[in-house]
């Protein structure tokens, strides 16, 4: 029997989602609308389709142990030349998301695996397209703000079609979350996310 691709990240909530994915679709990206636009906790893993019921309690598990936290988003990078991508930057969070990740792929678990490269959390506008493109995304996106508060995560599994489709969404224990803190403009999501000039 063959394996599934799971992957699990933390959504960009609307309307910035929607936003990220139209413009890496502007940019020439041939993969953004089968990506929702997302936080990587685990890239594509593969896995026996007998181990979702432990791969569903193992992420259960770490989202017990989790809290909300903020999250913002700000200006651009890339990892070119050693990797062809363009991103947003995570600029508030990153630590609870390194924090998240490496629980996720905890020996003891069934997610366990290496990282091709250092754990760097991101949100990708531009995967392996041209030059030009990679340059417009990296100039058009530099203004992007966004901010909210992150209360779960979600599992995703990856179709045929290499379209992402969400299984399941994991939401932080009740006993440790704390109340979201509002953004500036009063509430988690805030028209400081948007772009700025």
């Amino acid at each position: 029997m063959g394996t599934v691709t799971l992957g699990v990240s933390i959504a960009v909530p609307e309307p910035y989602g929607s936003l990220l994915q139209q413009r890496r679709a502007g940019f020439g990206d041939p993969a953004a609308h089968a990506i929702p636009t997302h936080v990587t906790l685990l890239p594509p893993t593969g896995v026996e389709p007998e181990r979702l019921p432990a791969v569903r309690a193992h992420l259960a598990r770490v989202a017990a142990s989790g809290r909300a936290f903020p999250m913002r988003l700000s200006g651009t990078g890339t990892f070119r030349p050693l990797s062809p991508v363009v991103f947003v930057q995570v600029v508030e969070g990153a630590a609870a998301c390194s924090w998240l990740q490496q629980r996720v792929r905890d020996a003891s678990g069934p997610l366990v695996r290496e990282l091709a490269f250092p754990y760097h959390p991101h949100v990708t506008v531009a995967h392996g397209i041209s030059e030009e493109g990679m340059d417009r995304a990296y100039e058009e996106l530099a203004g992007f703000e966004a901010a909210w508060n992150v209360g779960s995560f979600a599992l995703y599994e990856q179709g045929a079609d290499q379209v992402w489709r969400k299984l399941s969404d994991y939401e932080f224990g009740a006993g440790l979350n704390t109340p979201a803190v509002p953004a500036q403009g009063g509430s988690p999501i805030d028209e400081r996310a948007a772009f700025r000039h």
